[in-house]
């Protein structure tokens, strides 16, 4: 059993949900400038890795919610898909295609298959890097 500080314990209470929401910001701003799927997975990993040295390994899966190898894999399964809506449009594979989610009076977004690229990426950036950070720490 390891013996972590009171202190530690509470920073990273606060800081946890700070990280996340840091990673959600990153992602969406990638798109114009720097930032995206990759940088956001890092900073999300850095945020489980901290929960995981301030309580346990054990712990910081269970609040991943699904196994670290699920994520990698659904990460490349999604980047595929995203990469085979143009395929499958007769163009290229990995075009961008755009298109509009709208709700008259509320919002009028454009999206495109490269959020849907970004957010695979974002998966399997998180899902290995997990993944490595829980095999090292449980290795004794």
């Amino acid at each position: 059993m390891k013996i972590v500080s009171l202190i530690l314990r509470t920073t990273v209470r606060f800081l946890f949900p700070l990280l996340l929401l840091f990673a959600v910001f990153i992602f969406l701003r990638g798109h114009n400038e720097p930032g995206g799927g990759f940088i956001a997975g890092l900073v999300a990993s850095a945020a489980y890795a901290l929960y995981s040295i301030a309580w346990s390994s054990k712990e910081a899966r269970h609040a991943v919610g699904v196994e670290t190898r699920m994520l990698i894999g659904a990460g490349l399964l999604v980047a595929l898909v995203s990469g085979l809506i143009g395929a499958l449009g007769g163009q290229s594979f990995l075009t961008g295609l755009w298109g509009y989610i709208s709700i008259p009076p509320l919002f009028k977004v454009e999206v495109g298959t490269p959020v849907l690229f970004d957010i695979g990426v974002f998966l399997a950036v998180l899902g290995v890097t997990l993944t490595i950070v829980f095999a090292l720490e449980e290795v004794e």
